[in-house]
């Protein structure tokens, strides 16, 4: 839990840092145009900036409750191993979507904290969840799917700043390396990854239309 708490306090210190300086919130965040240029490294460094305490109360609260579950079924490293992974997927992902459009910008670690929470979902399908604005418990893969799918709005509104792609791709991290890792949850709950793929099914029928 050392190396949980260590990660969610990095975070919070660099997103500070990014609400205090201007230009190093700037200088880091996600920018299509920049990137292209050949800063690579803004499609890890964005995924510890945030918008507002909200966005990264949400985010680091989420990674809380989550992570434990990860931690304790496929170890330490693994977990590791997934969070870079889902961040970098997600980054990728954004990339790939709106390379044309020099000026996108976002940030926000929801692509790798979703990875985390699919993972976790994979492990322990029936893990509930108490949220503040609603009094009963939900089960976790709903939350998950739910997720996503407001994602999806996210995209198409465009108006928060918010990575909101970068979701699917932590998504799609998340799933793929912990059932490559742990086969046996693919054939012991079809149905649980057919629900979480369909989001990201849903993205990818939409990027196909807007082709």
């Amino acid at each position: 839990m050392i190396v949980l708490y260590v990660l969610i306090g990095i975070t919070a210190l660099i997103s500070w840092k990014g609400w205090e300086d201007t230009y190093f919130f700037r200088k880091y965040m996600f920018h299509v145009g920049s990137i292209r240029a050949g800063e690579h490294f803004r499609m890890v460094t964005s995924g510890f900036l945030h918008a507002d305490i909200m966005h990264l109360a949400f985010n680091m609260i989420s990674l809380y409750f989550f992570a434990p579950v990860v931690m304790y079924q496929l170890g330490l490293y693994m977990f590791l191993f997934l969070y870079g992974a889902s961040l970098l997927f997600g980054s990728m992902l954004t990339l790939a979507l709106y390379k044309n459009q020099y000026h996108y910008t976002a940030i926000g670690a929801s692509g790798a904290v979703t990875g985390i929470i699919y993972a976790a979902i994979l492990i322990a399908p029936e893990m509930e969840l108490y949220l503040f604005f609603i009094p009963i418990p939900i089960k976790a893969y709903l939350f998950g799917m739910g997720y996503l799918l407001y994602s999806i709005y996210g995209m198409k509104a465009q108006n928060d700043g918010i990575g909101h792609a970068a979701h699917f791709g932590g998504a799609i991290a998340g799933l793929f390396f912990t059932l490559l890792k742990a086969p046996h949850l693919f054939f012991n709950q079809p149905l649980l990854v057919a629900g979480l793929l369909l989001p990201i099914v849903i993205l990818f029928f939409m990027v196909r239309k807007r082709k």
